[in-house]
């Protein structure tokens, strides 16, 4: 068990990240990334969003969509993943406004983070992950974690580039894209070698 638990985490977070290995989440990973502190901000709604919508659309999925109801699945998971995103936005906004600032219009873009809902469902065909409902929450888990690594590695290089002079032509999206390829080459590349 305890294996099955470390081989999920370093695959799904590691070597299978969504971000860098599977350009899944996207979207909020160039939004959010200009400051630490709001990568961090969005990692952590992400890991809350990613865990407890893996749990919920697991247990919905064995209740009441398997079997008969297995075309639904795309659907009732993005109304789950939807509530949850509705939940942490009302608790920032209550407990953390300036975060809740901070991450603007990208904070309800979870609900369409392609990344949440790829983890729901990569989640059920993963072998260890369909084992029960505790494993595929450590998926939605690991997967989480695995997007915050990412966030907060290219909010890093996001603030070393800002302290560089970047040629006219470059700056803005181009040199975020670019720093943004070549972060998650040198990523995968670190890992290469290493499979689960």
């Amino acid at each position: 068990m305890i294996l099955d638990i470390l081989a999920i985490f370093l695959s799904v977070a590691l070597v299978d990240n969504y971000v860098f290995s599977q350009t899944l989440g996207i979207c909020p990973f160039l939004g959010v990334s200009s400051k630490p502190s709001t990568a961090l901000g969005m990692g952590l709604a992400v890991t809350f969003v990613m865990t407890m919508s893996n749990a919920v659309t697991r247990l919905v999925f064995d209740l009441l969509l398997k079997g008969r109801f297995e075309y639904l699945q795309t659907v009732v998971f993005i109304l789950i993943i939807a509530s949850l995103v509705q939940l942490i936005e009302m608790m920032l906004k209550k407990l953390l406004p300036s975060l809740y600032g901070a991450l603007g219009i990208y904070l309800p873009l979870i609900t369409t983070n392609c990344a949440v809902l790829g983890a729901a469902t990569n989640a059920l065909g993963d072998q260890r992950a369909s084992a029960n409902i505790l494993f595929s929450s450590f998926y939605g888990f690991s997967a989480a974690i695995g997007f915050t690594i990412a966030i907060l590695i290219f909010a890093g290089v996001r603030a070393r580039i800002d302290e560089e002079s970047v040629p006219e032509p470059f700056r803005g999206t181009p040199i975020t894209l670019i720093g943004a390829g070549i972060t998650a080459l040198v990523f995968n590349g670190l890992l290469a070698g290493i499979k689960f």
